[in-house]
């Protein structure tokens, strides 16, 4: 009797984490849901951040947690990547 085998075959030994493709859907766990930030206004009156950042009056601020983080890309910035949320009731 002959095993033919089509495609490619699992390594042998311990499986290594490889990070995924950018277009991939990772699933996170949301830690934390709050309203945006507001100025915040120092005693001279300018504002107290080093950035300024305004945020949208409607927006929500979501802190996520991805549980392997072997899957996120390894150059992730906020200048190069958008991420694009799905909802799912549990």
């Amino acid at each position: 009797m002959v095993d033919i085998i089509i495609g490619e075959v699992q390594p042998v030994g311990t499986p290594v984490n490889k990070p995924t493709s950018s277009a991939t859907m990772l699933e996170a766990e949301i830690l934390d849901i709050r309203q945006p930030r507001k100025t915040i206004s120092g005693p001279s009156g300018k504002e107290r951040r080093k950035q300024f950042r305004q945020d949208p009056h409607n927006g929500r601020v979501l802190t996520i947690l991805i549980p392997n983080g072997m899957h996120l890309p390894k150059d992730l910035d906020v200048r190069k990547y958008k991420i694009m949320l799905r909802f799912m009731k549990k």
